[in-house]
């Protein structure tokens, strides 16, 4: 069944935390899992900081390959909810600053450990299986992931400044994409999903608007 990507990409961004399977090292050929934070860059890929002493970090230098999966909070009968697995290579890399600054603002609680021995990976999807649901089920293959329009965290940074002042009261911009706007009221995390997708251009034109009616 082909499905569409903007319903895996909202669910990814409404999640704050995910399961990483990970090839265990004290246990070969069976898979180790973990739950842990994770934030989507502006390519879609989950990004992760991770301490260089965790067992699922030692896994992924010794082997890269691994699934991430990420389930819905919108219903209590998991059969029934939404979920999605990434099945894909895990790389460790030096982000922007940019990068950097959209990661805690997504999860604040992660600045003190980047004092630590805590360093960035991402995973690069080969395979995404998304359910939607009994009957609403299908693959997304990695050529289309790659395809996604993208917003670049320069331009992404440049909007969130502009458009700080145009939120309302208890209303923080987290991140945009060309899928829709994440924020926070008073500490709750929330999306405004686009009922299409946008470009760069577009969003950077039609942002101000969107965000003055973030309730």
């Amino acid at each position: 069944m082909k499905i569409t990507v903007a319903p895996v990409i909202h669910l990814l961004h409404e999640a704050a935390h995910a399961t990483l399977a990970t090839h265990s090292t004290q246990l070969a050929g069976y898979p180790y899992a973990t739950a842990l934070p994770c934030v989507v860059d502006e390519a879609q890929r989950p990004l992760f900081c991770i301490s260089l002493l965790a067992e699922h970090t030692k896994n992924l230098l010794a082997n890269p390959r691994a699934s991430l999966s990420v389930v819905g909070t919108d219903n209590g009968n998991i059969q029934a909810g939404a979920r999605v697995t990434l099945i894909g290579d895990v790389e460790r890399f030096e982000p922007s600053a940019d990068l950097v600054a959209r990661y805690l603002r997504y999860q604040p609680d992660a600045k003190q450990y980047l004092e630590l021995d805590f360093a960035f990976f991402r995973l690069q999807p080969r395979r995404i299986r998304y359910i939607g649901g009994p009957g609403k089920m299908g693959w997304v293959e990695e050529e289309r992931w790659a395809e996604l329009p993208v917003l670049p965290d320069t331009v992404e940074a440049g909007l969130l400044q502009q458009l700080a002042g145009s939120v309302p009261a208890g209303t923080h911009l987290l991140g945009m994409d060309c899928f829709g706007i994440d924020y926070a009221v008073n500490g709750q995390r929330a999306r405004q999903r686009f009922p299409e997708v946008r470009s760069p251009d577009n969003l950077a034109a039609t942002a101000p608007r969107i965000v003055s009616g973030l309730m």
